[in-house]
């Protein structure tokens, strides 16, 4: 369907872009910000650009900061002989709401998958050899408790057990096929608590 708007139409264009995202519910956004007022229409459009031109992806740990390094790499008070290695940004965002973990983290930018051609060069693991050094101890690897999540966990584990490093994974009191983004805290705070050593 085409709107007698063009600009109405471009942004349904836009909005159906976003992940989740279909042409019904971007044409319900796009008729709910044509009702809104003109201060809260630029809200959004300045936080939008804000997060595009402010936002970036720490050096150390890859999370997502406005200053590099990020906030929790240059915490000094947290534990910093424990890295927490999650798929994306978001999961950190998710394990700190526990409130109970204070170690570091490192952000792999997705999982392996190779039946959409993403390999181990296609994510930061090599990065994350590298920051295994003293006073580092333990790797928790909290990949999602999925195919790939499984896949990348195993992967991890046969790179990082020649270091000499305890390895440890998140306890499955996590749904299979579920994502940490959508993990209830008490629950995920179980899974820390109970995590295993890998072998």
């Amino acid at each position: 369907m085409f709107y007698s708007s063009e600009s109405l139409e471009r942004l349904i264009g836009e909005f159906s872009k976003l992940p989740g995202i279909g042409r019904k519910t971007a044409q319900r956004l796009a008729f709910y910000i044509l009702k809104l007022p003109m201060e809260d229409v630029e809200g959004l459009a300045t936080a939008l650009l804000d997060l595009k031109n402010r936002v970036q992806f720490c050096s150390i740990c890859f999370n997502i900061t406005e200053v590099d390094p990020c906030p929790i790499c240059q915490d000094r008070t947290r534990d910093q002989s424990v890295i927490c290695v999650v798929e994306e940004a978001n999961d950190i965002l998710a394990i700190e709401k526990t409130g109970q973990y204070r170690g570091l983290y490192h952000v792999l930018g997705g999982v392996l998958s190779p039946l959409d051609g993403i390999g181990p060069e296609n994510l930061h693991i090599q990065e994350l050899l590298q920051r295994i050094v003293d006073p580092v101890e333990e790797i928790i690897i909290a990949t999602n408790p999925n195919v790939e999540g499984e896949a990348t966990a195993t992967y991890l584990s046969k790179l990082i057990s020649p270091l000499g490093k305890k390895i440890t994974r998140i306890a499955r009191g996590i749904p299979a096929g579920s994502n940490l983004e959508f993990v209830d805290e008490i629950t995920l705070l179980r899974a820390l608590e109970g995590r295993n050593v890998m072998s």
